[in-house]
């Protein structure tokens, strides 16, 4: 998720109409950024029960990332495309590009996270995941999510190793003579243009793959067990009625196991297709992007701009997405986002311990998605 090679040539400009739909869709993407994101982040730190889920510190996290993105890189490229001339200097431009390398890398490698979370959660055992998932290694991976990419950005960016060979053709494309206008072009070589793809988003998509498909075997077993537990619960309680009365208290005690079986193997498949789909469209959003930023260097930099602007504000739309995934597959964070529209109206509160709302909690699932039955 990162603005590589955008060699955004706004001399191929667009007209007054094209520049006011422009402006509407770009207004409608950064608003719906900032809220969204704004929305995870005020409903995890008010929901006791979305803080005891060890997931939900990434997904804060991710959030925060989006929400930068969408403060600090979004308003600036969209007045450059609109005003099709860039006026903050070029300091501010290569601080601008690192923050949008910085940003949208820390983005993947949050979702990269969170696969591996859920990965340790659902095909391991409780105990296992307790072990791997400690405070101390969820506070190494978070940190890894925002230090790793300044090595990708910051440091080459501001020493300009990513326009070694090139300076001349970027010069060129800096400045147009004809409308006397200057554009913030990042343009990247070859060596850069591959490390930082491999490190932003090959490397991390590759982990995100392995991870999900290993969740898809373990959830289809669980569906196969959920089967299996519904099928064999129905004939054993005639049969152990007419038996003697030590076995019958028995049966009670072995009934519940399977029930919050079966609850925690609905609710783990549902998580996993939950954060699937949210991975499906982050590689939706950005693989056009990262695939032409490879290629790009390898065919002279013939790419057009208004592909690669569009490809890019493609991946931008990715970082308001994700909150409004959660909204609409996960019923936790719907209750929430409710109770926060709705000024904490009692109806979309949690029920007190009534009856079947009890085997919903989440604490014990592995740090699972929770209550999305």
């Amino acid at each position: 998720m990162e603005e590589l090679d955008v060699n955004v040539s706004s001399s191929e400009g667009f007209g007054i109409a094209e520049k006011i739909v422009l402006l509407s869709f770009i207004s409608a993407v950064i608003l719906m950024a900032i809220l969204g994101n704004l929305l995870v982040m005020v409903a995890v730190c008010r929901d006791r029960q979305l803080r005891k889920i060890k997931t939900n510190y990434f997904i804060v996290s991710l959030a925060f990332a989006d929400l930068l993105v969408s403060v600090l890189v979004m308003p600036f490229g969209a007045i450059e495309l609109v005003q099709d001339n860039w006026i903050y200097g070029e300091m501010f431009c290569l601080v601008r590009t690192s923050l949008d390398v910085l940003l949208t890398t820390a983005s993947i490698l949050h979702l990269c996270c969170i696969s591996l979370d859920r990965y340790y959660a659902i095909c391991c055992q409780p105990l296992v995941y307790r072990n791997k998932m400690t405070p101390l290694r969820i506070a190494v991976m978070l940190g890894g999510c925002w230090v790793i990419p300044t090595f990708i950005s910051f440091l080459p960016i501001m020493q300009g190793w990513n326009s070694i060979g090139i300076i001349d053709l970027i010069q060129q494309r800096q400045f147009n003579k004809a409308s006397n206008s200057t554009y913030c072009i990042f343009m990247v070589n070859k060596p850069y243009a591959i490390t930082c793809s491999v490190v932003a988003f090959y490397i991390p998509f590759l982990l995100m793959v392995l991870a999900y498909h290993r969740i898809y075997v373990t959830a289809r077993a669980h569906a196969r067990q959920i089967r299996l537990l519904q099928r064999a619960g129905n004939p054993a309680e005639p049969r152990q009625q007419p038996q003697e009365p030590r076995q019958q208290p028995q049966e009670p005690r072995q009934h519940p196991p399977d029930q919050h079986s079966t609850h925690r193997m609905k609710t783990e498949t549902k998580a996993a297709k939950t954060l699937c789909i949210i991975m499906g469209c982050f590689c939706l959003c950005w693989a056009p992007f990262f695939v032409t930023n490879i290629v790009d260097p390898f065919i002279n930099y013939t790419v057009p701009g208004k592909l690669w602007t569009a490809f890019l504000w493609l991946g931008y739309i990715n970082s308001g997405l994700n909150p409004f995934l959660y909204a609409f597959l996960n019923k936790a964070f719907r209750r929430a986002f409710l109770i926060i529209l709705c000024c904490g109206d009692e109806r979309y509160r949690r029920p007190s311990i009534l009856g079947q709302t009890v085997p919903c909690s989440t604490t014990t699932i592995n740090g699972s998605t929770h209550v999305l039955r």
